[in-house]
């Protein structure tokens, strides 16, 4: 692969992050309009992508925030009827956050709001420019995902 130019990675990694802020503040825009916001979406979501539960530190994870500053969506989540923390199977110590009955009409609801940002947003995408983006990213997340943290880096220099 020819090297990259240092002005062309920086593009596309400034790019990268303001299109994913702004589509975030997009969604959080017409969920407000649902009485939910992009925060208590995204832990709905995750948590229907995993009908047994999650932890909270694995569901803080998930959807890209402090543990510390879930606790408030989870906690509005509760007191809404649309999850629940329940004692974990295999260490009662630790607690799992599962969805209620009650929160699958607000995740299809949702769903469909975020469904026609996606059509919006994406409308003028070729099928080839949108696979492009797909493996792009993809890729990127591969490596993040397997790259060590800051932390341990420092450590080992």
């Amino acid at each position: 692969m020819d090297q990259l130019a240092e002005d062309d990675l920086h593009d596309f990694a400034r790019e990268l992050v303001v299109v994913a802020r702004r589509w975030r503040t997009r969604l959080d825009e017409q969920l407000k309009m649902q009485g939910l916001s992009e925060a208590r979406w995204a832990a709905l979501y995750w948590l229907w992508q995993a009908p047994e539960g999650l932890s909270q530190t694995v569901l803080a994870e998930r959807a890209g925030v402090e543990s510390p500053t879930l606790v408030r969506t989870l906690d509005l989540l509760c007191e809404a009827g649309l999850v629940e923390r329940r004692s974990c199977a295999y260490d009662r110590r630790a607690k799992v956050v599962v969805l209620t009955p009650a929160a699958m009409p607000v995740i299809h609801q949702l769903d469909a709001v975020a469904a026609g940002l996606r059509r919006d947003l994406m409308a003028e995408l070729t099928p080839q420019e949108l696979s492009t983006a797909l493996t792009v990213l993809r890729k990127l997340r591969v490596r993040l995902d397997s790259a060590p943290p800051v932390e341990a880096m420092r450590e080992s220099a």
